[in-house]
């Protein structure tokens, strides 16, 4: 028995066969024989619409928001690199290495 080559459905596809079985004029199984693909992955993607069909009147906030920023944190790494910056500054001015000093 030859194997099937991989397939990639286009969303717009697996919209069109989600719809299909949320509709359930059909059975699964007449949804499969009907579009091709195994009965398990229309349940899949029937689910994920589901699912999903809450964000797509904005009712849901985005769990991809940005971080937040500890800004205390910042200026305490900001004032500890300034610190160190001025005090290798000031050590290689005292060995006659600083670029400041050869002007």
């Amino acid at each position: 028995m030859a194997r099937r080559v991989r397939r990639n459905h286009t969303p717009a596809f697996k919209a069109k066969v989600a719809l299909a079985a949320v509709k359930g004029e059909k059975t699964l199984s007449e949804l499969a024989q009907q579009f091709d693909v195994h009965a398990n992955q229309i349940k899949q993607w029937k689910d994920q619409l589901l699912e999903g069909a809450a964000g797509v009147f904005g009712s849901e906030t985005r769990a991809e928001a940005a971080p937040t920023v500890d800004v205390k944190t910042l200026h305490a790494k900001i004032g500890e690199l300034t610190l160190e910056k001025d005090f290798l500054e000031g050590a290689l001015a005292k060995t006659g290495l600083s670029p400041s000093a050869r002007r």
